[in-house]
């Protein structure tokens, strides 16, 4: 019995030492979002922070969606910021139909997905949790 016990412990501390570091940073996080409007057109700025560990584990992505989920736009990032952070990046020239008025940004990381926190932005409204909208 106890040798069972002993080569589970074994695995599991295997296991938990295999982990790659990148496993163990924290989903990203959307600190503050920024929506200016040109004419048609809109450009969005988006403070993101993660704990970037490497090409294996970096925040890769955030967007724009409507209520129904349809994604608007959409901002790749294509390299780790592990020293940068947090960061700002800005997708311009995406259109938002005239008719909507409330919008999402999630962000996205190679590891965990898209996050479950999401910034609900009322576009009506200058300023809210996390957001600003600027004529």
């Amino acid at each position: 019995m106890y040798r069972h016990i002993t080569i589970g412990l074994s695995l599991s501390l295997m296991l938990l030492l295999g982990t790659p570091l990148a496993l163990l940073a924290d989903e990203v996080k959307i600190e503050h979002t920024v929506f200016k409007k040109r004419g048609d057109a809109w450009t969005i700025e988006t403070t993101l922070r993660h704990g970037d560990t490497g090409w294996e584990h970096y925040a890769d992505a955030w967007r724009v969606v409507d209520e129904a989920g349809k994604e608007l736009g959409k901002r790749e990032l294509l390299h780790p910021h592990e020293n940068e952070q947090p960061f700002t990046r800005s997708l311009s020239g995406m259109s938002i139909p005239s008719e909507t008025r409330i919008v999402f940004v999630e962000a996205h990381d190679k590891v965990h997905g898209w996050s479950k926190q999401r910034i609900r932005v009322d576009l009506q409204q200058a300023k809210g949790e996390h957001f600003e909208v600027k004529p």
